[in-house]
């Protein structure tokens, strides 16, 4: 029911995209408005108490439970785990934003700041930080432990609507837990495509940059095709090789080209720029968390903050449900620090370079990063490139990791996208696996064909309000199940020890007897007792 469902809402989105482009374009934009400016608060104060429980969680007294059991063994490596978890959740994104965005704040910066000015830098960076941080991450390992946790310790199905088995009870498996399950399918497809449309655009973007090719639709489709040759093969070929080994491949890349900017580029600058950003994101980051603004008609808040977070509340279901797939065996505190801290620190490392870069660039007239931005978000990494050593050779590596962010988010959000519309816990089977890839491929070109994927985008956006109902739900639920285990944990140990005790006691008291009854034995028998003689 989900798969079919699923496919046929996906089918009908997509015509009313790419059919009526213009008129759903600005039915969804104004949705979005309404919902950003009426339910902005939510998106902030959810996203914090999940960051808030997560860290709980870690260093409480939970934190030593395992996902799968306390005999459960993790199927990869640390560093195998952790390539997977940055290429699925933001690798792409990192690309394409690591340069841009904080020229972008820069020009037009938050809090009523002078654009342009020193303050301005100052804070782009650190909102930077803010967006691509500890918030993101643990809106995904919220979802990633609750769905890895109802999966290999309570016998789930994989799906999202198996983590509110605690809360909503037997309905999990009814039309509740169906229409759960079909709007986070919904929501990962579009998703997906839409974010893979972009990533087209950007490839594209550097095709023309660097050789010189147009960008035009042609060029724009045969990266969509390629792409989906590449995905497909490492999808069909299972977690275990294609996207582990990509993964790994990637990450590598991606650090070979930031220590390469690192190196050739502002080195002090950078590292100025990594030290002074820390301090200031960790000093005001309840302050950017809980920050709306509503004695001003600033609308910034909204247009970035609550707007990410909406984004990664809708791809929560599947960053979540890769992250859970891939998680089995570690234990809850090895859970949220591999998978909130980690990542968080790799991407403050990845914005100090290419963002430090950037404004060192435009700061000190080496090169016309607002004219980039005028043109183009995705402009902005190769014109940054212009300006150093060697840049054909860093744009040529920006392409290829690019391309393989590319295939590596379309590979895993296959998988997962199979896995939720199957009833059965496991790999899904390999025939749902490819329709969905074709499916995935075929809305991509569609949308960039109608000019359909804003409106698209500001639909998964809308369909992130139910999801954040969902994920205090989630924490609700899964702290229920985790406090339980540990309840359970906790009388196991109390039961065996008070048998190893027993035990102990009757070995104890029975040696005792021993020693006593052999003591008895060992004593020299009396001498009999002679009769006096008669006289």
């Amino acid at each position: 029911m989900v798969f079919r469902i699923s496919i046929a809402i996906v089918a009908a989105l997509v015509a009313l995209a790419g059919l009526a482009p213009g008129p759903f374009n600005t039915a969804m934009q104004a949705t979005l408005a309404t919902v950003v400016r009426s339910a902005g608060w939510m998106y902030l104060l959810v996203v914090f108490l999940a960051l808030l429980f997560l860290l709980y969680l870690a260093f409480g007294r939970l934190g030593q439970l395992r996902i799968g059991g306390e005999d459960a063994e993790p199927e990869f490596s640390r560093m195998s785990w952790l390539a997977m978890l940055f290429a699925a959740g933001m690798g792409i994104g990192l690309v394409f934003w690591g340069a841009a965005e904080p020229i972008s704040h820069f020009v037009r910066p938050p809090e009523g700041l002078q654009p342009l000015s020193s303050t301005s830098a100052r804070a782009s960076m650190r909102y930077a930080f803010f967006h691509w941080g500890l918030h993101p991450w643990a809106i995904y390992a919220l979802i990633g432990l609750a769905m890895g946790w109802f999966q290999y310790n309570r016998g789930g199905r994989g799906l999202v609507s198996d983590m509110l088995e605690p809360v909503i009870g037997r309905w999990h498996r009814g039309a509740l837990g169906h229409a759960v399950n079909i709007t986070a399918v919904v929501a990962t497809a579009i998703g997906v495509a839409t974010t893979l449309g972009f990533g087209t655009i950007q490839i594209a973007a550097g095709l023309e940059r660097v050789f010189g090719i147009p960008a035009t639709r042609v060029t724009q489709l045969l990266i969509i095709a390629v792409a989906f040759v590449l995905y497909m093969a490492s999808s069909t070929s299972g977690v275990e090789r294609g996207i582990k080994w990509l993964s790994s491949f990637n990450l590598a890349l991606a650090g070979l080209l930031m220590l390469g900017v690192l190196l050739i580029g502002p080195t002090g600058f950078i590292l100025d720029t990594f030290t002074t950003t820390l301090g200031s994101y960790i000093n005001q980051l309840v302050t950017m968390s809980l920050r709306l603004s509503p004695f001003s008609d600033s609308t910034w808040v909204r247009d970035w903050t609550v707007f990410y977070w909406a984004w990664w509340i809708a791809w929560a279901p599947f960053v979540g449900a890769f992250i859970a797939r891939v998680s089995r065996g570690r234990t809850v505190r090895e859970f949220v620090v591999g998978v909130v801290l980690a990542p968080s620190l790799l991407g403050f490392v990845w914005f100090s370079v290419f963002g430090g870069a950037a404004l060192q660039a435009q700061l000190f007239g080496q090169v016309d990063l607002l004219q980039a931005l005028d043109n183009g978000y995705e402009t902005v990494l190769f014109v940054l490139f212009d300006s150093l050593p060697g840049s054909t050779f860093l744009a040529v590596v920006a392409l290829v990791l690019l391309i393989i962010f590319f295939v590596t988010s379309a590979d895993s959000a296959v998988l997962v996208l199979a896995s939720m519309s199957t009833d059965e816990a496991g790999d899904p089977p390999l025939f749902k696996r490819v329709l969905w890839g074709v499916a995935v491929a075929l809305i991509a070109g569609a949308l960039l064909l109608a000019g359909g994927l804003d409106a698209l985008q500001a639909l998964i956006t809308i369909a992130a309000l139910p999801f954040a109902v969902l994920m205090a739900l989630v924490m609700v639920s899964l702290y229920r199940a985790l406090d339980r285990e540990n309840l359970r944990l906790r009388h196991e140990a109390q039961r065996a020890r008070r048998m190893v005790e027993t035990w102990i006691a009757r070995e104890m008291a029975a040696d005792a007897a021993a020693a006593k009854d052999g003591r008895a034995a060992a004593a020299p028998a009396a001498a009999p007792v002679k009769p006096p003689k008669r006289p």
